[in-house]
């Protein structure tokens, strides 16, 4: 009697290796993987400059949407608060999305190798859109924190398919050029988002927050569809089907979500010490051992191969990046709040007082790429990046509501200067160590790992500043419900500036000169993240020195595919002129005839 299993083998090995009758499992799944790598090389589909472009821009307007979206609801974030009188709870807003964007985050780029690029990008698209304009007609916050996280399964992977696209399409070289001006993407929507999210909040309604981005989403996808030569992936989708996954998928989901989820209840929903934190935490832990066991030994076709942590340069980008999220995601939200609270600034200022950090992050991504493209050289730009960065951190710690407007500024210019050398340096550090069909997994997993890292920091830092808040207040013998209420929007204490007697804080039994007392708190707690931060900076510099090594940006075979993507372009065009002079002789025959 035929074992289905077995069967089910010879057909994923029909598509990938035509040639190929193996009879035992272990073959099988080796022929698997050769086969794999095969169609990993024909999806590689090198490209002239001009059809790079308009790719390029197409791209450009799917990474610049996931950007808006996640920093216009972020400035939105104390309006949706008030709309629903949500209080604490409103932090699942973000929370919800970053967690299901995370949690997909590794399936993508398995998804892109099994059923194509395109496909795998129009579908997270599509779960965006559907998700953002579910969010806008919330009728409550818990609809919202539940389209939110619909929304995060798609918008989640954006960035990561993108970057594996360009990887198709563009040389190993080149790559490091056109990954910095994805890195100029994607500081842009981080620098414009706040503004028009402030805008949206105040003039018009939260709930454009979410209806902007589906009509430039929608415009994306044509893009997408029109422009993006990526070749499909052989296969009938039965047998696209047989090659996923699927219990190493369900491991993911549940692994991050048991992990995440105590994450971002620790120090904010419930004690770090609580039961209901550290239940699903270890559950996680154990969910995620059994994993990478299932990944090691038994899947056919690994979402997340466990090799790949062979190569000492994968393994380091894994650890710089794990801490680049935390430290990035940290300034991303603690920052403009340090404005808000310390500065007294409004949401839309506070948001425009972050493009120093932006801008300098921007102009730095772009140049480290272009340097790799010209020299080659990756690594000294990743060590550069992260003592920089280090730097910075650590003079952002001394800053104050005293401290001058300009000094302030160039310590924010210092931090985005170093942050931006080590994000798109890293991709390309990642995908030069390992083959192409390992590419997209590789790539998908840094930003997993960076996603993660960034849920961690903002649990942290969460806890380190609520923590130095509640000893602040209840120094001063304030009740409970006031300490809960400060802890949960502290941009209540920024309007001691603008008026002493404000009702909010005198209704709350705070004057002025307790409201200085407590702002202290908050800045030390302020400080002691940011001393984390360039603590933690200092490390990946030391762990990209020791374990990502230099590789050759050069595959060998990379002119070759190039001059097979301009022979099939213009083969194409060679094509459409001989249908159009056959139509027009067609049409010069019925008009004789005629």
């Amino acid at each position: 009697m035929a074992d289905p299993a077995h069967d089910d083998i010879h057909e994923i090995n029909s598509v990938y290796m035509p040639n190929t009758f193996e009879h035992d499992d272990k073959t099988a799944v080796q022929t698997l993987q050769e086969g794999y790598e095969a169609e990993a090389q024909a999806a590689t589909n090198l490209l002239p400059l001009k059809k790079v472009v308009s790719v390029f821009c197409g791209l450009s307007l799917c990474l610049l949407v996931s950007t808006l979206d996640s920093t216009m609801v972020a400035t939105a974030l104390p309006t949706i608060s008030n709309a629903f009188n949500a209080g604490s709870i409103v932090s699942w807003v973000p929370s919800g999305y970053l967690l299901t964007s995370t949690a997909f985050q590794p399936l993508y780029g398995r998804f892109s190798d099994i059923f194509g690029r395109k496909a795998s990008l129009c579908l997270s698209m599509s779960i965006f859109m559907i998700g953002s304009i579910l969010a806008g007609f919330s009728r409550s916050i818990i609809q919202l924190i539940v389209f939110r996280g619909i929304a995060g399964a798609g918008g989640g992977a954006i960035v990561s398919i993108g970057q594996i696209i360009i990887s198709d399409i563009v040389s190993l070289r080149d790559r490091g050029k056109y990954q910095g001006i994805i890195g100029v993407v994607v500081a842009f929507g981080f620098a414009i988002g706040p503004l028009i999210g402030g805008v949206l909040s105040e003039k018009a309604s939260w709930r454009w927050c979410f209806w902007v981005t589906p009509p430039i989403s929608f415009t994306a996808l044509c893009a997408v569809l029109v422009v993006l030569p990526v070749k499909p992936v052989e296969g009938n989708f039965r047998t696209k089907l047989l090659a996923v996954d699927y219990f190493g998928a369900v491991l993911t989901l549940a692994g991050c979500t048991l992990v995440l989820l105590p994450l971002i209840w620790g120090g904010v929903t419930f004690p770090w010490t609580s039961a209901v934190v550290l239940a699903p935490l270890f559950s996680g832990f154990l969910v995620v051992s059994l994993f990478c066991f299932w990944e090691w030994k038994g899947a056919r076709l690994p979402i997340v191969p466990m090799y790949i942590f062979k190569h000492v340069t994968v393994t380091g980008v894994y650890v710089t990046m794990f801490i680049n999220g935390m430290i990035f995601y940290s300034a991303l939200f603690y920052l403009p709040q340090f404005f808000q609270v310390a500065l007294a600034y409004s949401p839309i200022r506070s948001g425009v007082f972050l493009f120093p950090v932006l801008v300098s992050q921007t102009t730095a991504s772009f140049v480290a790429g272009q340097l790799v493209s010209r020299t080659g050289k990756y690594r000294t730009i990743i060590h550069t990046g992260f003592s920089v960065w280090a730097i910075g951190c650590g003079c952002l710690s001394t800053v104050t509501s005293n401290t001058p407007k300009g000094l302030l500024v160039f310590f924010m210019l210092l931090s985005g200067l170093g942050a931006g050398q080590t994000l798109q340096t890293t991709t390309v550090a990642a995908q030069a160590s390992v083959s192409r069909r390992d590419m997209s997994v590789v790539t998908a997993v840094r930003n997993f790992v960076r996603l993660l890292g960034g849920t961690l920091s903002l649990a942290l830092g969460a806890t380190i500043i609520n923590n130095s808040l509640r000893s602040s207040m209840s120094s001063l013998g304030l009740p409970s419900a006031t300490i809960k209420k400060i802890v949960d929007d502290p941009t209540l204490l920024g309007v001691r500036f603008s008026s002493p007697s404000d009702s909010s804080l005198a209704a709350l039994g705070i004057t002025p000169a307790m409201a200085a007392d407590i702002l202290d708190g908050y800045t030390r707690g302020f400080r002691t993240v940011f001393i984390l931060n360039a603590c933690l900076a200092a490390v990946a510099t030391l762990a990209s020195i020791l374990m990502i090594r230099h590789k050759e940006l050069s595959r060998g075979d990379e002119d070759k595919l190039r001059a097979v993507a301009q022979a099939e372009l213009t083969s194409e065009k060679g094509n459409d002129a001989f249908l159009d002079s056959r139509t027009m002789n067609q049409k010069a025959m019925l008009e004789a005839k005629g």
